[in-house]
């Protein structure tokens, strides 16, 4: 695997610690309920229900095909029904949940050809958040971007599944903040929690998270470089490791 802008200090680490952190995942527990991210504290009612709901069907405390209804979300997750039927509405154009009218919401099932279809589209809108991003990021940005990605190459050394899976989602929310472009932002969200959760169901069969980890931090460190063509470059084997991980969960049970 190519890890492009990875310094040699971590290329070295990571020869070092690759196959003990290897081990150590294939041997780690059911994931942990710690480290779940919060919305903004200035976000809306309907905000702060829809990243409940989405964290809970990303996760599988909402499991695909489960049928719920309004009611009961809102009682499960102490919500009034105005912002649970909006966050469901948003969440329905994401397609992680269908509203059948009369009939209740259901979680929408995980299909690998739908995953495939789906990242023939991510790759070429992140390569296009990346190279943006590289060019348009501010101070802060790049700064908290070089910081994600120290902080998931630990992830590959504890195998800290949670933990990743709250960097990949603040990663991609902040490349999308540092393109600067709310036409690709309104595409792209559309695939992330998607994404999101097939990579939480699937990941303990078909993943290799310090490579997941490598690539990811690759991305980030490109980016808060300023280094565009890098950038590009790393989202491109990012969405190779992910089509990859996609194709070998064929046959695999969730």
């Amino acid at each position: 695997m190519s890890t492009g802008a990875l310094p040699a200090s971590a290329l070295r680490v990571m020869s070092e610690t690759m196959p003990a952190a290897l081990s150590h995942a294939r041997r780690l527990p059911p994931p942990r309920r710690r480290g779940r991210t919060a919305p903004a504290p200035d976000a809306t009612l309907t905000d702060r229900a829809y990243h409940v709901l989405e964290e809970a069907i990303v996760r599988l405390d909402l499991q695909p095909g489960e049928v719920v209804s309004e009611a009961q979300l809102s009682a499960r997750f102490h919500y009034g029904r105005t912002p649970i039927r909006e966050a469901l509405q948003r969440l329905a154009r994401e397609r992680l949940v269908r509203i059948l009218p009369r009939r209740g919401i259901v979680v929408a099932a995980v299909d690998v050809r739908e995953q495939l279809r789906l990242l023939e589209v991510r790759r070429e809108l992140e390569r296009l958040c990346a190279r943006l991003a590289a060019r348009r990021a501010d101070v802060p940005q790049r700064a908290r971007l070089l910081a994600l990605a120290a902080e998931m190459e630990r992830t590959a050394e504890t195998g800290d599944d949670t933990t990743f899976l709250r960097l990949d989602r603040e990663l991609n929310l902040l490349v999308l903040e540092a393109a600067r472009n709310e036409f690709a932002t309104a595409a792209m969200t559309l695939m992330h929690g998607l994404s999101r959760r097939f990579w939480f169901i699937h990941w303990r069969r078909s993943a290799d998270l310090p490579q997941a980890a490598a690539v990811h931090a690759a991305l980030a460190r490109a980016i808060g470089q300023a280094r565009p063509e890098a950038a590009a470059a790393a989202s491109d084997r990012l969405l190779d490791y992910i089509e990859a991980f996609t194709r070998a969960t064929v046959g695999a049970d969730p």
